[in-house]
């Protein structure tokens, strides 16, 4: 496969690797990106033979910055959500529970929707250059695909809050402290850590891990019930902010590197 693509996928044994491959972009998530990434994960619901994912980003840098606003500017939801695969959410994997376990790799930083992401993972392996957050509030929008809710089940709720709430993000070692994250290693050891992680999952029995990975996580046909309300939420809230003037000025004012001017609207 070229590395020219924006996902790469690669089988190593019963692990398949799937790498963001979009550097130069932050690893930001557009239609593409989205589309590829949602194949890998029914590629590895679907295929026997691969009993563990990991999910990691090229560079060092940024793990993934979220949606692409250069394909949100230009398409709309379209191009970073495409209409026929909605279903998957964000980046093809946020609403797309699989019976595979998947270990994320985060590189580099994963605010916003790198958070979201590593969220929807299984285990994580941190880099210690690595941050985590939801800065969303300051772009007049919220964590719209799963970090909110999904932020309060993983560490204490006055933590998770004060990251939703103040936007700031948190260190690869304090998340690590509040079980965010598996383990925090150095950025050259990250990508072995969680591929050796995955082949101790991957020694296991298959279909005693499969089991044991839906009943922990509650996928029910390919969907976690329990979560459904906050994702009805979830869909209302930024449906509503979108045609605010704030969420207009919050996207402008990150773009033009400024201050937002908040007007309440």
């Amino acid at each position: 496969m070229s590395d020219q693509d924006v996902v790469l996928t690669e089988r190593r044994g019963h692990v398949l690797l799937v790498t963001l491959n979009r550097p130069a972009a932050a690893n930001s998530v557009n239609a593409e990106v989205h589309a590829l990434l949602g194949e890998a994960w029914e590629l590895a619901d679907g295929d026997e033979s691969i009993r563990a994912v990991v999910l990691t980003a090229a560079g060092s840098g940024t793990f993934c910055g979220g949606a692409d606003l250069k394909a949100l500017g230009t398409r709309g939801p379209d191009g970073v959500t495409p209409p026929e695969t909605a279903h998957w959410g964000f980046a093809g994997v946020t609403r797309h529970p699989i019976s595979t376990p998947i270990v994320v790799a985060v590189t580099g930083n994963a605010l916003g929707g790198g958070t979201e992401i590593a969220l929807s993972g299984d285990v994580v392996i941190a880099s210690t250059t690595a941050r985590f957050g939801l800065p969303e509030v300051h772009r007049g929008l919220i964590a719209g695909a799963g970090g909110l809710f999904r932020l309060v089940d993983a560490i204490p709720r006055a933590i998770a809050m004060e990251l939703i709430l103040t936007g700031e993000p948190m260190s690869a070692d304090d998340a690590a402290r509040w079980g965010l994250v598996n383990r925090v290693v150095e950025p050259d050891a990250v990508l072995d850590t969680a591929l050796r992680l995955a082949e101790t999952i991957a020694a296991g029995a298959p279909l005693a891990i499969r089991a044991s990975k839906v009943i922990a996580r509650g996928i029910v046909d390919g969907r976690i019930p329990s979560e459904g309300a906050a994702w009805e939420e979830t869909d209302r809230a930024l449906a509503q902010l979108s045609t605010s003037s704030d969420t207009v000025e919050g996207i402008m004012a990150f773009m033009e590197k400024r201050e937002p001017r908040w007007t309440g609207r």
